[in-house]
């Protein structure tokens, strides 16, 4: 499965796109792996609730069939799509998830940085301290704040439809990260976005989504 590297796309017509494709599947369409970023756009995903949306201003607000919450796209950030069978796998949902944001998690350590995942929060958080930390995160204190001294840098949101998935997953690489603060990202008021270049790690797009696609592609091969 060789990443395609779509380069800077309109939100609407790529999902679409991942949309159409799903529904022509056979048993015998090969997979994909579609790599791209997006003008400003936020996308709620089917659980999302429309206060999380706080202040969009010229920002459109795109309604999916995704899994999660509000979410924010935009240039600087490696947007990955994967349309795979997950039957020919043998993997069921969870599997499929851990493999995505173990990506992200090698994609990171390639540039010396830990990603730690939370209980309960899909995507990638890094130490907002000391991000090249190698240290695993203690948890919380019983009741405690579980992002405190965290910053979200990856954000994961599904679709599996007749065991076949599409959406993806969203690597923030050199963003103006400002949109954030105008949601609550993935449904999580005051949660912290980050990106590669705010924690001292500069790379060019090209570079991370090259880096990203081999990954994904070793990860999620059948």
């Amino acid at each position: 499965m060789e990443p395609r590297v779509l380069g800077r796309v309109e939100y609407q017509p790529t999902y679409e796109a991942m949309q159409a494709m799903t529904a022509a599947r056979t048993p015998d369409t090969p997979d994909a792996l579609w790599l791209c970023e997006h003008p400003p756009v936020y996308t709620q995903g089917i659980a999302g609730q429309p206060g999380h949306v706080l202040a969009p201003g010229g920002i459109p607000v795109v309604a999916t069939n995704r899994g999660g919450q509000v979410t924010y796209h935009g240039p600087g950030q490696v947007v990955a799509y994967p349309l795979l069978d997950l039957r020919r796998r043998g993997w069921f949902v969870k599997e499929y998830v851990y493999r995505l944001e173990e990506a992200v998690v090698r994609t990171l350590a390639g540039y010396g940085v830990t990603g730690h995942r939370v209980a309960g929060a899909p995507g990638i958080y890094v130490r907002l301290d000391d991000p090249f930390s190698h240290a695993a995160l203690t948890g919380p204190a019983p009741g405690g704040d579980p992002f405190r001294g965290l910053g979200k840098i990856a954000a994961l949101g599904v679709k599996v439809s007749r065991h076949c998935t599409y959406h993806g997953l969203a690597l923030n690489v050199a963003m103006d990260l400002e949109p954030f603060s105008r949601i609550n990202p993935c449904g999580y008021a005051g949660l912290a976005t980050v990106d590669l270049s705010t924690i001292g790690v500069p790379t060019p797009w090209d570079e991370a989504a090259d880096r990203l696609g081999r990954q994904l592609a070793a990860l999620l091969a059948a």
